[in-house]
């Protein structure tokens, strides 16, 4: 039976989840740089909206690729690990609306699915797709940088009155183009007016309490929050995953691991240990392997010899033979080893010898 083990609550340093969601003209990717700006560090663009974000390269220093179709989740999954392996601090995603409704989207795959695999019936379709869309969150949540990534919403106008009571219409965000929920993914979500005002829908940092517009303050003020939780943090997605591996390849039992830790699981290993941990685990699979090779290497070498024993009397019976039907055993039975040929040659002299046709 699995034990849960309850600990006292203390918020860990972190890496950013944000998303802004607007109109198109909102400021989405001019607001994302901005945060990424105030955070500091190396920041990467990959950007499905023809190249817009390089519009902005006067404003931060940042390295682009540009997302072509089709927008697979996995092409997403592959931009994250490309910045991760390059090791940047912020992943800008502009947008994911693409990965959800864009050409080669996931809308767009179960469609195709549904045709050509499924009889039209599109919640078959949906059992192939939701798990590739599943991996791309996780691929989000699970990163060892900061992500922000842009959502379009759909366009509505609205008439509002202005403070001199005149009228004016304004153009509004309403539902993000993703899959419903998209939103519980994130640490803060911020909806964008077309003014360029920030609503926080969303925000477990509580720095955005008060609408207003995105500034690099604000992403100054998000790095002091994800750095201001405790110094004994907690493993991250990718050392998750990597120590899962590793115990994997090891034969380690991880519930039992996490059991006699009081662990809930690999996730609460402590980041000031994970190093070590890998290290004793390395060299506990180092340890398998050589045990392994010297094992095999015993094991041919007991063959080898029994190999050579068995030659020896192979060739005791090849020369005692009474009949062609004796040599047919050693003939067989040295078939696809080295001496194979050695052994049919002695087979041929006493054939050749007593007589007998082949």
């Amino acid at each position: 039976m699995t034990t849960v083990f309850f600990k006292k609550a203390e918020r860990k340093n972190a890496k950013l989840r944000l998303a802004i969601s607007g109109p198109t003209g909102a400021g989405k990717t001019f607001g994302a740089l901005l945060l990424a700006k105030g955070i500091g560090g190396r920041i990467a663009v990959a950007d499905t909206e023809n190249s817009s974000a390089e519009l902005y390269d006067d404003l931060v220093p940042f390295e682009h690729a540009n997302l072509q179709p089709p927008y697979t989740p996995e092409k997403f999954i592959s931009a994250i690990k490309a910045a991760e392996q390059a090791g940047f601090d912020t992943l800008i995603i502009d947008s994911i609306t693409h990965e959800w409704s864009g050409v080669g989207g996931c809308l767009e795959l179960v469609d195709k699915l549904a045709k050509t695999s499924f009889n039209n019936n599109s919640w078959g379709a949906w059992s192939e797709v939701t798990p590739r869309h599943r991996k791309f969150i996780d691929a989000m949540l699970q990163s060892s940088i900061n992500i922000i990534v842009t959502l379009r919403s759909k366009m509505e106008t609205v008439q509002v009155t202005t403070g001199n009571n005149k009228k004016k219409v304004e153009k509004v965000g309403m539902k993000a183009e993703q899959r419903d929920g998209i939103e519980y993914e994130f640490t803060t979500v911020l909806d964008l007016t077309h003014d360029n005002y920030a609503l926080a829908t969303k925000d477990r940092t509580r720095l955005f309490s008060e609408a207003r517009p995105i500034s690099e303050n604000d992403g100054a003020l998000l790095k002091q929050w994800l750095i201001s939780g405790s110094a004994d943090a907690c493993i991250n997605g990718n050392q998750y995953l990597e120590l899962e591996v590793l115990m994997q390849q090891a034969g380690i039992n991880i519930e039992n691991y996490c059991a006699k830790r009081n662990l809930n699981s690999l996730h609460d290993v402590k980041q000031q240990i994970f190093d070590e941990t890998c290290q004793g685990i390395h060299s506990m699979i180092q340890r398998s392997r050589k045990a392994q090779q010297e094992n095999e290497k015993q094991m041919k070498s007991e063959n080898d010899a029994r190999l050579e024993s068995d030659y020896q009397t192979a060739l005791q019976d090849i020369q005692n033979a009474k009949s062609i039907d004796d040599l047919n055993k050693p003939a067989d039975y040295f078939r696809g080893t080295k001496h194979e040929q050695e052994v049919l040659n002695a087979c041929q002299a006493k054939m050749d010898m007593e007589g007998w046709s082949a």
